[in-house]
């Protein structure tokens, strides 16, 4: 079966949540059926930072599910969003 590379942007709660923490706790509590590839940064608007994690799943029923699951229960995350899914060669 295929990969698929899901690009996902993470809104935290608010300006003064700690990114560093938060994206330790997203690399080392991903799903299995998920690998993590990297995380950046992307500025918002008044000192708000949004966080951009791509990662890697199996190409089937299910895709990103779990991965959302995840992210969207962990502390200081506000929103979440598939911003792009594309299959690897």
């Amino acid at each position: 079966m295929a990969e698929v590379l899901a690009t996902m942007k993470i809104m935290p709660e608010s300006p003064e949540v700690d990114l560093e923490a938060l994206k330790v706790a997203i690399e080392e509590g991903m799903p299995e059926d998920a690998e993590f590839q990297n995380i950046s940064e992307e500025p918002i608007a008044f000192g708000l930072v949004a966080l951009i994690l791509n990662f890697t799943i199996e190409d089937g029923e299910g895709g990103t599910e779990s991965t959302e699951e995840f992210i969207s229960g962990l502390d200081d995350v506000a929103s979440i969003e598939i911003t792009g899914v594309g299959r690897l060669m």
